[in-house]
């Protein structure tokens, strides 16, 4: 049998490379060959922690659920791709046949086996076998880099649907994080030209204007509901949402929109609890939602990307060769103040 290899993450912060046989596709699936794999917080967070909530990391466990790449084997019940088609990867196969799935939500589904969700191993590894139907192909004009990135994106414009973002609304970001600058770029494809982004890290924040951002406010240095008033001239904003998991955070967004306006959670708290200002918020008569990953987005997400109208690369900052993992994951975790959104490349360059 043919050989891989693949990194898993031995312990807490550390990782190391095995050797394992190349799987092989059932009659509806295919082999991927992947190119690239995003580096996610999820990701990050297992690394540093071992664990997010219930989600214990068990050694050796493959972290990486962001990939893009190349199938190079199709099983017998697979008609809508071939081999040589360059794909995105959903990373979550669900039951389609609870609640939650059969009315559409299937994000909702209890029994999903998500990639680099303990106990799933994720893709940090040379090839992969995934159900075909979470297979995208992507159009000519969209690379695997690309690909990799479609599921951060779709992250993006659930945030944003979930939030009713419409054209000609004004709407603030909190966290410039990679899922805040795919909410940001999400939100100007949908026709958003008003958008402010705020976070403490100012490379971050240099990273939102690069992208669009109508202005950015440094958390940390300035008022950011004062600034966001003298920035729309004192105007309320209709759309907040949050990546941060702040509850200080949460609370200014509750502050700066105005009444009727939509609230979106997309962070996690670290605490798992919020001490919001409910009186103001029902005042307001605010709505708020929040955010599970993603549901139907991948095929407008990659239009998106194949039209133009986003570039999702253009939130990368660092790119690492697979061989280099480690110090990939250690930057990340260490370097936070110059690292913004890294991608390992797991096929060797230099080879065909």
């Amino acid at each position: 049998m043919k050989k891989m290899k693949v990194a898993v993450m031995d312990g807490i912060g550390q990782t190391s490379f095995v050797e394992r046989e190349v799987p092989r596709p059932n009659e509806h699936e295919v082999l991927v060959e992947l190119d690239y794999v995003g580096v996610c917080g999820s990701d990050l967070h297992y690394y540093e922690s071992g664990a997010i909530g219930d989600y214990i990391v068990q050694p050796p466990f493959v972290l990486g659920h962001e990939a893009g790449g190349k199938v190079v084997e199709i099983g017998k019940g697979v008609t809508h791709l071939k081999v040589g088609d360059l794909v995105a990867l959903e990373p979550g196969k669900t039951c389609g046949k609870c609640e939650f799935c059969r009315t559409g939500r299937y994000n909702l589904c209890p029994d999903v086996a998500f990639f680099a969700t303990p106990p799933i191993d994720g893709v940090f590894q040379e090839y992969v076998t995934h159900d075909a139907s979470l297979c995208f192909k992507l159009p000519d004009t969209v690379d695997t880099m690309s690909g990799a990135l479609i599921e951060p994106l779709a992250v993006g414009f659930h945030a944003a649907f979930q939030g009713e973002a419409k054209i000609g609304q004004k709407a603030v970001i909190t966290g410039a994080g990679a899922i805040g600058l795919v909410t940001l770029l999400a939100l100007k494809a949908l026709g958003l030209n008003e958008i402010y982004v705020v976070d403490v890290m100012d490379n971050r924040l240099e990273k939102a204007k690069e992208l669009g951002a109508t202005a950015v406010i440094n958390g940390k240095k300035e008022d950011t509901v004062a600034k966001l008033r003298e920035y729309t001239q004192g105007k309320e904003l209709d759309l907040a949402i949050d990546t941060t998991g702040s509850a200080f955070v949460v609370g200014q967004a509750i502050e700066a929109v105005k009444k009727g306006a939509n609230i979106v959670l997309v962070g996690y708290s670290p605490t798992g609890r919020m001490d919001l200002p409910i009186s103001l918020f029902m005042d307001k008569e605010l709505s708020l939602k929040s955010v599970f990953r993603y549901r139907h987005i991948y095929p407008l997400a990659i239009e998106a990307v194949a039209s133009g109208r986003i570039n999702v690369k253009d939130i990368v900052t660092n790119v690492f060769e697979f061989a280099d993992i480690q110090n990939a994951l250690d930057s990340c975790v260490n370097n936070k103040q110059e690292i913004v959104k890294a991608v390992i490349q797991i096929k060797d360059p230099t080879l065909n």
